[in-house]
């Protein structure tokens, strides 16, 4: 026990994993048996991961509106919130065509959907993508309270804002209210850590009941277009975030990946940008350096507008669907394709599974048959782990660059091994000296 408690968080969500793995496989052995199917399955392991994704979740509203308020609020003078918001949305515009192109530059070398004359083995049912216009005008919410109760993440982020520079502009008045939330985010932080004691136990039962339930044929049956994927996935961490981040920064890359490893372990489980809004927070601002101000804008927005690993699912999808059907498309209709899907990853829900809705409307853009979509939902759900962390990573790695920018990154701290350590031993306060300065 006592060698269990000494192992940093990464180390204990990794054997999680590997367990969660281990115990879904061997469980399958029994499939059909009443106890591994209802109190296993469905019972124990499906409890103890949904109270972990149900806790993540619950701390997002509050985290997301506190942290930004006190981000906006520290500003004193509203150009700079300006410069923030044109230089954020430009990276992640920017990255997500780069990932797109990667993914489809890929599928077109390898041609994995060339002679594979796959049927569809289950229905899909696609739901109705919303235009552009209807997101932007979609981001300003008629009720606030509402948009947190429905965690309407671009809602919430708009009205923050605005609060946020309401605050400012009142002056000495507010005061009171600046404090309160500068104390609301130092409580939010410190709930987070808490949470994080579940993480392995919550890991190793999703893991669990994931690999009893999934298809592993389909894995087998489409095994190029899973290693496509996965290699865009890497040459989009590997080769642009990694090579933005030396770029812009000049900070070392190995320290980077050492420090994002926690986030990244915990998108990679629960396949969701909004759930690990709080930990890619915590290892930003406390690992990595990056002021409040500046990470309370870049986090959340990259978690609704950074889609990167979602648009190289859905490149590499349009070409395989395309091949997989004969279906001969053009160079503009590829073109289509690039900008469809950068444009609608603005607004894209942060939730596991929502790749597979977008994709639909890029499908529809071009004439693909929309029954396409059936072929890879057997190997989309581990696809979709893996894409949610490569989306966290270009979030940490434009909160770094932004800052940077912004002369509000913190070389001493990034360049600290020792900020690398567990979030058992971090030192919370200075939150609120950031939001006040």
């Amino acid at each position: 026990m006592k060698r269990w408690s000494s192992l940093s968080l990464t180390a204990k969500v990794l054997i999680g994993m590997v367990t969660g793995l281990l115990i879904g496989l061997i469980m399958r052995q029994f499939s059909g048996s009443i106890f591994v199917e209802q109190y296993l399955v469905g019972g124990i392991f499906h409890v103890i991961g949904k109270i972990f994704l149900v806790s993540l979740k619950m701390i997002v509203v509050p985290l997301v509106f506190a942290s930004i308020v006190c981000g906006a609020c520290s500003l004193k003078d509203i150009s700079v919130l300006g410069r923030l918001g044109i230089k954020t949305v430009v990276f992640y515009l920017a990255t997500t065509c780069i990932a797109i192109s990667l993914a489809m530059g890929l599928a077109f070398l390898v041609g994995p959907g060339i002679g594979a004359n796959l049927e569809s083995t289950s229905e899909f049912a696609s739901k109705t993508a919303p235009s552009i216009s209807e997101v932007i005008i979609g981001m300003f919410p008629t009720n606030p309270i509402e948009a947190m109760a429905e965690g309407n993440t671009l809602q919430i982020i708009v009205f923050s804002l605005l609060f946020g520079i309401a605050i400012a502009a009142a002056g000495k008045p507010a005061e009171p209210i600046a404090k309160l939330f500068v104390a609301l985010n130092e409580v939010m932080m410190k709930l987070v850590t808490l949470i994080m004691h579940l993480a392995p136990y919550g890991v190793m039962s999703l893991m669990a009941k994931l690999f009893f339930t999934i298809n592993l044929g389909a894995i087998g049956n489409l095994i190029q277009y899973f290693l496509v994927v996965l290699g865009a996935l890497a040459l989009q961490l590997f080769i642009t975030y990694i090579g933005l981040l030396k770029a812009f920064t000049g900070l070392s890359p190995w320290l980077f990946l050492t420090k994002i490893q926690d986030a990244f372990m915990f998108a990679f489980s629960t396949a969701s940008s909004n759930a690990t809004i709080p930990v890619t927070l915590e290892a930003v601002t406390r690992r990595m350096g990056v002021s409040n101000k500046v990470a309370s804008f870049t986090v959340p927005l990259g978690s609704t507008i950074n889609m990167d690993g979602t648009a190289i699912m859905q490149g590499a999808a349009t070409v395989f669907i395309a091949q997989a059907f004969g279906v001969d498309l053009s160079m503009g209709d590829y073109m289509m394709v690039i900008v469809t899907a950068t444009l609608a990853s603005i607004g894209t829900a942060g939730v596991p599974g929502v790749g597979l809705v977008m994709l639909a409307m890029v499908l529809q853009q071009v004439g693909l048959p929309l029954e396409g979509i059936a072929l890879i939902m057997g190997v989309d759900r581990l696809l979709d782990m893996v894409r949610t962390a490569v989306n966290i990573t270009g979030d940490s790695v434009v909160s770094c660059i932004v800052a940077k920018s912004e002369k509000e990154l913190d070389f001493d701290v990034f360049n600290n091994v020792h900020a690398a350590v567990d979030e058992e031993h971090i030192d919370f306060h200075h939150i609120g000296e950031d939001a006040q300065r």
